[in-house]
């Protein structure tokens, strides 16, 4: 024990919060805690007159930041003596993003005030939240014109879930709560600077992470410049003219020391390293161990694509939909580029909750049934669009589609189909980025799906046609923060110089492996061909002929009945 050095990461999800103690040496998980977001519907303020709307109340953060760490100490006392905190020697971040926070000058949400406690716009801006559509569009067009290279690090498409929209939304639908802010912070920045007592906006360390394709930053360029800014909307660049932001800083950058107030809110001890915060995705595929060549699927709420390119190599040619390339936006020395779902569990979820749950009817039993059936005998296609698209299309406007119904169609045929539909939107997402010369030779899968859900991995496998593996670590968001923490540290206190030298140390991929089974692969590529064509009937312009499609999923169906079971 007295050996020991633990790390303790952090992981600001989409409904909880989670503090994960490791041990430095091994990345074993010795104890943790959870605490959902205690206001709205799962942590989430929604407006029933706005389906696009997703909030959350920045109080809720100090809450479970204080209640999740409590507990993860509390149990490591339990397993390694009350000293054991003594060992903690780096503290690190990972948040959703893009979630801004309307903070004063002192860095407290203005939503605290009692004047906007109420007022949904003085909220945290969850990621998913996508009222800043007709905003992100005015950015994709005068960046097309103007900035081409900021928009090309994009994907070709700046989203509505990105920070620059939503701030100009905010400017331009809520005057009396941007006159009260004294900046726009990301989550985990605000994290980052509550922990080490910034106290002000410019003192604040930002994250290259979210300050990336996010906030609108280029690695070369840096920010927008004003006269951009100005032809977009003039609030833009009175509000940027007295806040110029600093340059971001690449996560496992040490952000600062615990401060005295949190230390002893929290029960450690003051001078901690903090690391600077990164997008709670980008940390789950740091915690799953991601390289060149291997691509990370972090399957939660939302599925979110990660593969890294040497920076020795230049950058990476803009791929059309990808959500974002960025330069030590994953890891330090490497160019991270990220894509993804925009739901993913949210749809199984949504399904069961609207349709099966009031039956007493759940996953595991929609699963069980679902795992009955043979590829292509649902006669069931869908779209994963219940939350827009992510990648590669980049339009949040977009919906779900079910097709191929009948009177006969029962509810976890439709289950299964769901499954597959996003296996399916995993699959347009892998080729879009081999297409464009960078590598997938591999990937690992790790989140609360990942973990939960074995006939969807072999469904993934069968659709992608890939051997899939899954990481080690239970949690591995939180398992990043901690590896991030354990460089910000540094070698000195038991740390790591490097984030690969920490990847090697407290790290693995689990033995079993999900392998792509030769007649299902050949029926789904088959179902893939007729989802792509949905895909860019619906989500692009096209003049696509649809009228066989109906007829096509009759005929896999009629197959499948009578392949072997």
């Amino acid at each position: 024990m007295e050996n020991s050095r633990f790390c303790l990461g952090l992981d600001y999800g989409t409904n909880t919060a989670r503090a994960l103690i490791v041990d430095a040496s091994s990345g074993a998980e010795i104890a943790s805690g959870v605490a959902p977001y205690s206001s709205g519907q799962d942590g989430i303020l929604t407006d029933p007159a706005d389906p696009l709307l997703a909030r959350q109340a920045p109080l809720d953060y100090e809450e479970a930041l204080i209640s999740s760490t409590r507990e993860a100490l509390e149990l490591l006392a339990e397993s390694r003596g009350p000293s054991a905190k003594d060992a903690i020697i780096g503290i690190g971040i990972g948040a959703t993003a893009s979630t801004p926070i309307p903070v004063d000058e002192n860095m407290r949400p203005i939503a605290q005030r009692p004047e906007f406690q109420d007022d949904l716009a003085a909220m945290a801006w969850l990621w998913k939240d996508h009222t800043a559509h007709e905003e992100a569009d005015e950015i994709t067009r005068l960046a097309a014109k103007r900035l081409p290279q900021h928009l090309d690090r994009c994907g070709g498409t700046y989203s509505s879930e990105w920070s620059l929209a939503k701030l100009l939304r905010f400017l331009r639908t809520a005057p009396a709560a941007a006159a009260a802010a004294a900046d726009w912070v990301e989550l985990g920045d605000f994290l980052c600077g509550t922990l080490t007592g910034c106290g002000t906006p410019e003192r604040l360390t930002r994250n290259v992470c979210a300050a990336g394709h996010k906030g609108f930053y280029h690695d070369s360029e840096g920010p927008p410049p004003a006269e951009f800014l100005e032809e977009l909307d003039p609030l833009l660049s009175d509000w940027f003219a007295s806040r110029p932001p600093s340059p971001p800083q690449a996560a496992g950058s040490r952000g600062g020391g615990l401060c005295s107030a949190w230390a002893e809110k929290l029960g450690l001890a003051a001078g901690i390293p903090v690391s600077i915060a990164a997008i709670d995705a980008h940390v789950g595929a740091v915690g799953a161990g991601i390289r060149k060549g291997r691509l990370t699927k972090i399957m939660g709420t939302s599925g979110c694509d990660m593969v890294v390119h040497p920076a020795d190599s230049g950058p990476p040619p803009s791929i059309s939909g990808l959500c974002g390339i960025v330069r030590d936006s994953i890891i330090p020395g490497s160019w991270g580029l990220e894509a993804g779902q925009s739901a993913l569990g949210d749809i199984f979820g949504w399904f069961v909750r609207e349709f099966t749950a009031p039956a007493g009817v759940g996953h595991e039993e929609l699963t069980r049934q679902a795992e009955t059936l043979r590829p292509g005998q649902t006669g069931l296609l869908a779209l994963d669009w219940n939350n827009g698209n992510r990648s590669i299309l980049a339009n949040p406007r977009l919906t779900g589609l079910l097709l191929g119904q009948t009177l006969q169609t029962r509810p976890f045929e439709v289950y299964r189909a769901l499954l597959e539909a996003t296996a399916f939107g995993a699959r347009i997402i892998v080729e879009q980025i081999r297409s464009s010369g960078v590598s997938v030779d591999e990937i690992v899968l790790c989140g609360g799906i990942a973990e939960k859900n074995p006939l969807l991995l072999q469904i993934y496998a069968d659709v992608l046609g890939i051997p899939l593996k899954l990481s080690a670590a239970e949690q591995t968001c939180a398992l990043g923060a901690a590896i991030f923490a354990a460089v910000a540290a540094g070698p000195e206190s038991g740390g790591y110089d490097t984030v690969e030298e920490a990847q090697v140390a407290m790290t693995a991929i689990k033995e079993e492996t999900f392998e792509p089974i030769k007649p299902s692969q050949e029926v789904y590529d088959e179902l893939y061909h007729l989802y792509r064509r949905l895909h860019d009937a619906f989500g692009t312009p096209s003049e696509t002929d649809l009228s066989d499609v109906m007829k096509s999923l009759s005929e896999l169906r009629d197959k499948a009945a009578l392949l072997p079971s």
